[in-house]
């Protein structure tokens, strides 16, 4: 199936928004929701094989945001960042499964891209639907159900918060539906409610998966970024509202092309 969409596969899947992606001989492997996909880049979009549901990949690549006026919008806030987009067409923010993205970053804390992708991977392999070379992200009451097992996937500290997060998704204890309906502040503090959410994780979660794109995660990389270019140093409440401030609605897109310059490794 092909997808006539603006969009540079290699900087958009391989800038650490998603854990489940794949490169190899030029093509990208990974799994929306219960889709093992393969995508490769063409001149007019990219090639799509193992899904034919048009409207779920164009949902999950954003094809509604208007790439040529959110660039415009975030290169008159700072020429650094126009120069970083003009040099990265056709990177994209994903729009994620919230419980995914969610149970994922919970995953995150003090740990590289590499190690995410890995301990996401290993959930999978443990709990997910079986989809032949791949599985499925499992689902709150497919990691219950299994819970005996969660020691093989070898998640360390986060082994608690994980069962934890499943058992309070499960109950609807955290009723993702209702956070979905939220604003962006509304949906950061109640994120935060969830144990192994922080500002980071919560920032994160906002935008990949709840579609908050005025979000702007600082990690170490950003933070370095911001002390360097701009000259901005502080904790993480007044960094975030920096990048915010300074790019407005979609801060999200500048933080990503920020993140990318430096030193992603695809």
């Amino acid at each position: 199936m092909q997808i006539h969409l603006d969009v540079s596969l290699d900087p958009t899947l391989g800038c650490g928004q998603a854990h489940r992606w794949r490169r190899s001989d030029g093509k990208w492997n990974g799994v929306i929701g219960d889709k093992i996909v393969t995508l490769a880049q063409s001149k007019q979009g990219f090639e799509c094989e193992g899904c034919d549901d048009r409207k779920l990949i164009l949902s999950y690549f954003r094809s509604d945001d208007d790439l040529d006026h959110i660039i415009s919008e975030i290169s008159k806030a700072d020429p650094y960042v126009a120069k970083l987009a003009r040099s990265c067409p056709g990177m994209r923010i994903l729009k994620q499964n919230e419980w995914e993205c969610l149970a994922t970053y919970v995953l995150a804390t003090n740990v590289n891209v590499k190690r995410i992708a890995k301990m996401t991977e290993s959930v999978c392999d443990q709990f997910g639907k079986d989809l032949g070379e791949r599985r499925a992200f499992p689902t709150p009451k497919e990691i219950l159900d299994g819970r005996e097992r969660i020691g093989e996937c070898k998640l360390g500290f986060r082994e608690k918060r994980f069962v934890e997060l499943a058992e309070r998704t499960e109950n609807r204890e955290i009723d993702l539906d209702a956070i979905s309906e939220m604003d962006y502040e509304e949906c950061i503090k109640e994120l935060m409610t969830i144990n192994g959410v922080g500002p980071k994780v919560a920032d994160c979660v906002a935008l990949f998966g709840f579609g908050h794109v005025e979000a702007f995660p600082i990690d170490a990389r950003i933070s370095k970024c911001l002390e360097n270019i701009y000259n901005r140093t502080g904790n993480y409440r007044e960094l975030s509202a920096f990048g915010r401030n300074l790019f407005g609605a979609y801060a999200g897109y500048a933080q990503e092309f920020l993140y990318h310059s430096n030193n992603i490794v695809i």
